[in-house]
């Protein structure tokens, strides 16, 4: 007898098996790879089963026994900076704990070692456990409210000593991830000490301090040092790290009534309220001015989910501005200062109300029941710090939206308004029995604004009514927060729209003549951001260029027809002398500079453009021992070249290219250069082709983006701009990358690769062309002089004479690439443009640390 399977079993069997070899793997994993993670992970749980901690934590006496606090150290209980870390405070602690240990602490140990870990874990929690315990003890002298929780309290969990182990584990991490876990780890733990304020959210803070201290004489440094600068995209998402935890921490503090910390200003809203409506009317009725009268209307108005989630709006909202600053958007920094602001003047407010103007002592403000002059400050340092972070990497926020896109959301903000006030008013007056006193028109309208603020922030305002059933209460405290909600979902809708350049049509325009048309093997790079664009009056040529103080500096030849390019150049001189800009065509071809120097124009070369003319391409002989070495060893270690594209890549893959390109940033210890020199903005182009060097575990060792060359709208060839090299990964990734892409390129019919030029690196100079130039010799001489000292000056940092010598292992052509004026008077200006085109955001700082690196290297 035959029995059929049905497709359903078969699926099924299918996907148990898969289920049951992952479970397996993870199993053999551990046992293998992180043998301490599971034996914590396995003491935790048996311990906690065998006392019965599970579901509500140890009892009294085992939490004093094995709990970290001052009561269990005053009793002699030394061992409580181990024991604590192996209990947790309730289920949803050990579940917590549980999945630390699997996704933070087990691939610590496959990377660190288990004894490393285990040194480690120790040092950090011991030594976090005993610097809160002694914080505990210190912070009493200014805040005795906090001191004395802190005092009273027990802490358990192992989230201490994995915090700090990861801490540790970051000395030695890549700079990408360095930074990130650094910057988001502290952000985070500042943050719950300071608004949750337990005494865990102390020690964990501790140990992270520790982690941080210790970690290079537990792992050592990174190959890449200490280098803290970084490119604008990633400077971009350390200040929303920063300001998102700024904003997650009042939510905290809200969320959890047991908050102690000095910024929990918002843990009342949980409190209960010990009277009706009625009975606080009746008070304020025989005297506004009692006590509780003022802290029955307080009540009133926090109490309730909807109150709750208004007073939270503003921090969701300011979550939502650090996604716009992530991106780099304009509007989301300005935003978020104008919080900031709005933040610490209320808090000045509070201050002055308090002890300047010596309001009543025993009303209520800001959710404080216990005033005084420390705790009371203590909020205005958060959005003061937020601020002069924000004010001082300002240059990093300069993305602009499309047009108009924030006339459309002030009109969408102000018809929510509109709607709002319309359903407020209407509501109210169908449900005006609901209130304490029947409200009239002109009541809700006047009542409709304070709907719209948060509770908190109304303290000193009474209320001219109160709901009383259910359908006037949705009006009086949902109102605002769905008015908060939708803005906030207006906003991040807003910072999706594409990113606007300078002029969209005319860029869109010079990208499709380009395409259709010729340029040089440079031209791509006149689509980049930054350029403006000028049309020849035919329409059939364009020049992008940028005005740097006072001077046109165009990238590269005019993009059009070959025999319409002296018109193009003599079209674009007398635009920019009509403008009163200085003329300057740089990094132009012989083609072009023959045409300025037939205009009496003079030049300078100022790079060397490597060609690879395909065809016949074999990498044989002595010539390209390198070259082949590298294919060869790529071979035997399973690591193949393929093509992608950024924006369509899986994410894996991107978030490695990302992290390869920090890296190399910061080891150069200065902003990453612009103008000719690409980075992951011009990287993310669908035009763009990247070729990426992946072993067998998918992990990327090298990145090439490559540029198409046009000739009558058809690729003749491909332009090296971005190139960049994991710091321990394979090192011959670049060659193996550039032999890869001749070879591939060979097969699709291409006729040539650019190796693209080397900034201030050449082969030979214009000694000979500049002597036919008599007027021009000197300045022009002495300009030559200038490049070559600013070349070998930055060639420490920025290795562009190395690059040039790298580049001539594939054995070249080469190719002159020119800067041409029509004044050598000018050259002092034209020098300056063309410095600040390379490094448009350098600021004083970062020019006295070029100077350092320059005379310490």
């Amino acid at each position: 007898m035959t029995i059929d399977s049905s497709p359903g079993t078969e699926e099924s069997t299918s996907r148990a098996r898969v289920v049951t070899q992952k479970a397996a793997g993870i199993i053999r994993f551990g046992i293998r790879d992180a043998p301490l993670t599971v034996v914590l992970l396995l003491t935790m749980w048996i311990l906690g089963a065998v006392t019965g901690s599970i579901v509500h934590g140890p009892s009294r006496d085992l939490e004093h026994t094995i709990g970290a606090g001052m009561g269990s150290i005053q009793h002699g209980h030394v061992w409580i900076p181990l024991s604590s870390a192996l209990w947790a405070g309730n289920l949803l602690g050990y579940i917590g704990a549980s999945v630390l240990l699997i996704a933070v602490a087990a691939p610590l140990e496959r990377r660190m070692g288990t004894i490393k870990l285990a040194i480690a874990g120790a040092s950090t929690q011991i030594l976090g456990v005993l610097l809160g315990l002694g914080w505990a003890s210190f912070v009493k002298v200014f805040d005795a409210n906090w001191g004395f929780r802190l005092h009273v309290g027990s802490a358990v969990g192992a989230s201490a000593w994995i915090v700090g182990a990861a801490m540790a584990a970051s000395s030695n991490m890549g700079t990408l991830w360095r930074r990130r876990i650094r910057v988001g780890t502290l952000a985070l733990t500042i943050t719950l000490a300071l608004f949750s304020g337990q005494l865990q959210d102390v020690i964990r803070f501790f140990a992270a301090v520790v982690g941080l201290v210790i970690g290079q004489w537990i792992v050592g440094r990174s190959a890449r040092g200490e280098r803290i600068a970084g490119t604008q995209r990633e400077g971009r998402v350390l200040v929303a790290i920063v300001v998102a935890a700024s904003a997650i921490g009042p939510m905290i503090a809200a969320l959890s009534p047991q908050a102690v910390g000095p910024l929990a200003v918002l843990r009342d809203l949980f409190r209960g309220v010990p009277w009706t409506v009625a009975e606080v009317r009746e008070l304020c009725a025989e005297s506004a001015s009692d006590p509780d009268c003022r802290r029955g209307l307080l009540e009133l108005r926090l109490s309730g989910i909807g109150p709750t989630l208004l007073s939270l709006m503003p921090s969701i909202f300011v979550l939502v501005l650090s996604d716009g600053l992530r991106r780099g958007r304009r509007f989301a920094w300005i935003a978020t200062v104008c919080a900031q602001v709005v933040l610490l003047v209320l808090s000045i407010g509070n201050f002055v109300i308090r002890f300047v103007d010596a309001v009543d002592s025993d009303s209520l403000f800001y959710g404080i029941s216990d005033p005084n002059v420390y705790r009371t400050l203590v909020p205005f340092l958060t959005p003061l710090f937020v601020l002069i972070l924000l004010i001082a990497t300002r240059r990093y926020f300069d993305v602009a939206a499309p047009a108009k896109t924030y006339r459309r959301l002030g009109a969408a903000i102000v018809t929510l308004l509109a709607v709002l006030a319309v359903i407020y008013v209407g509501g109210g007056m169908l449900a005006r029995h609901g209130f304490d006193r029947e409200p009239t028109v002109t009541m809700l309208l006047a009542d409709f604004p304070q709907r719209l603020v948060p509770p908190v922030y109304l303290q000193l305002i009474d209320p001219r009514l109160l709901p009383v059933d259910i359908e006037s209460t949705l009006l009086f405290e949902w109102t605002g927060v769905v008015f908060w909600g939708v803005a906030a979902v207006l906003v991040f809708v807003s910072f999706l729209k594409p990113v606007k350049t300078a002029d969209p049509k005319a860029a869109e325009r010079a990208r499709s003549m380009l395409i259709a048309g010729t340029g040089s093997p440079l031209s791509w790079m006149t689509t980049w951001k930054g350029n403006t664009y000028w049309f020849s009056a035919d329409g059939s040529s364009y020049v992008a260029y940028r005005v740097i103080a006072g001077v046109a500096l165009t990238t590269g030849d005019p993009v059009g027809p070959p025999d319409r390019m002296r018109a193009a150049i003599e079209g674009f001189a007398e635009f920019a002398s009509s403008n009163g800009w200085i003329p300057c065509f740089y990094s132009v071809t012989d083609d072009a500079r023959t045409i300025t120097d037939s205009m009496g124009w003079s030049g300078l070369q100022v790079a060397e453009e490597t060609v690879l003319d395909l065809g016949q391409v074999a990498f044989t002989g002595k010539r390209f021992q390198d070259v082949r070495t590298a294919l060869n060893r790529a071979k035997k270690s399973g690591i193949t070249a393929e093509w992608i594209s950024f924006p369509h890549a899986p994410l894996a893959i991107k978030d490695q290219m990302v992290a390869i390109s920090e890296e190399w940033v910061a080891d150069k210890g200065m902003p990453e250069m612009g103008f000719t020199l690409g980075g992951l903005d011009e990287v993310d182009d669908e035009q763009v082709r990247c070729l990426i060097a992946v072993d067998e575990d998918r992990t990327v060792h090298g990145v090439t983006s490559w540029l198409p060359v046009y000739r009558d709208g058809k690729v003749v060839g491909w332009t090296l701009d971005f190139m960049r090299r994991r710091s321990e990964g394979f090192r011959p990734a670049m060659e193996f990358l550039i032999a890869s892409a001749a070879l591939k390129l060979e097969e699709e019919g291409v006729e040539f690769l650019s190796l693209s030029g080397a900034p201030l690196a050449t082969i030979a100079g214009d000694s000979e062309r500049n002597a036919n130039e008599p007027e021009a010799t000197t300045f022009s001489a002495m300009m030559d002089s200038v490049l070559d000292l600013l070349g070998r000056t930055l060639e420490p940092v920025y290795g562009f004479r190395s690059l040039l010598a790298f580049k001539s292992k594939f054995q070249p052509r080469y190719v002159p690439m020119h800067m041409t004026f029509a004044d050598p008077a000018a050259l002092p200006s034209i020098g300056n443009a063309v410095g600040r085109a390379y490094l448009p955001t350098v600021t004083i700082g970062q020019g006295f640390k070029l100077v350092r690196t320059i005379l310490g290297r």
